[in-house]
């Protein structure tokens, strides 16, 4: 960059110049490089580092757009070391914009089949639009998000035949959370974390099935260390030894571009979504998904079990996209 530089000198009197618009693309160019190279530094660090990089990392694949820009102004300039700087870039970013994760295919044979849907209503604005998901797609597992005391008491009226299990931590704004079954559940202590995250093992035809909703804080600005520490908390949930099926279900306010949801995927858990084929699809900002935007919606599955499909639906008044995905649980080798 600064031998670049050098060789370009500005014309007399400030006249614009062939060499003077060759030095403001190449720095230009340079700028968005130091940029992205930040970030795209960080994921092959295999590290979420500070703020801003989680935020940026979640929308990692959109950074072929300035690595892009940057390259044109560099040919442009004909900056040949930004030309190589570039191409290096956009070669990290389609290895690292490749599915995250295991995708081993159970060799029992199959035991039961059931549909999960996990949504965040934001702070129960979404309430009554997910009733009328549950009616419409007759999921056998809910896993709720932002259930506040409203939802929760609308939820208990409207599903209380479809759905009569629960384990649920009525809250009041993003706090409460509730998981609702059509198979008998027993509670189990749930998760600590800023949001609740309660847990439950289901009775899925005579076959357990442990339960674990996920809400861990998300990574604003001074709290990212308590994202961290939450994911983390589901990270060892998931290692532990216990052997009996595992759905955990929710939004991880984290996409694979992460390193500690990645953490949680090495623990042998698999995504609904990437196995089905949509691992790139957006669930959040709902208001431009899936166009734009970020998957943090998950359904993760132990090697257990197997994927038929996976979609997300558009519900009005929340700011996520909800996800249903139809499992198998199979018996293990």
């Amino acid at each position: 960059m600064e031998t670049a530089a050098a060789e370009w000198t500005a014309f007399p009197d400030g006249m614009p110049g062939r060499r003077a618009r060759r030095r403001i693309g190449a720095w230009s160019a340079g700028g968005l490089f130091a940029g992205v190279s930040v970030v795209v530094g960080c994921r092959v660090a295999d590290t979420d580092a500070i703020t801003p990089v989680p935020q940026l990392l979640a929308f990692l694949p959109w950074l072929l757009v300035p690595a892009g820009l940057g390259l044109l102004l560099s040919l442009l300039s004909r900056w040949w070391s930004g030309v190589v700087w570039a191409l290096v870039l956009l070669g990290l970013l389609a290895w690292f914009i490749e599915p995250y994760g295991r995708t081993d295919r159970p060799g029992g044979p199959p035991l039961a089949s059931f549909r999960v849907l996990t949504s965040n209503v934001e702070f129960g604005q979404a309430t009554d639009a997910l009733a009328a998901a549950v009616r419409r797609e007759k999921p056998d597992i809910v896993f709720v998000q932002e259930c506040e005391y409203g939802c929760d008491a609308t939820l208990r009226k409207a599903l209380g035949t479809d759905c009569p299990h629960r384990a649920a931590v009525v809250a009041g704004g993003s706090e409460g959370s509730v998981v609702l079954s059509r198979f008998p559940l027993d509670r189990t202590d749930g998760l600590p974390g800023t949001m609740a995250m309660p847990g439950a093992v289901a009775d899925v035809r005579g076959h357990a099935v442990r339960l674990q909703l996920a809400h861990p804080m998300p990574p604003l600005p001074g709290h990212v260390g308590r994202w961290r520490r939450e994911l983390g908390e589901l990270r060892d949930f998931a290692a532990e030894g216990d052997r009996t099926p595992l759905v955990v279900a929710g939004d991880f306010n984290a996409s694979q571009d992460h390193a500690a949801f990645r953490r949680v995927l090495d623990t042998g858990l698999q995504d609904a979504a990437r196995l089905a084929g949509h691992d790139r699809t957006a669930s959040w900002p709902a208001r431009t998904a899936p166009a734009f935007g970020v998957q943090i919606d998950h359904v993760l599955l132990s090697a257990d079990f197997s994927v038929r499909t996976a979609r997300f639906l558009d519900l009005p008044d929340t700011d996520h996209r909800a996800l249903v995905a139809d499992v198998t649980l199979h018996q293990r080798r």
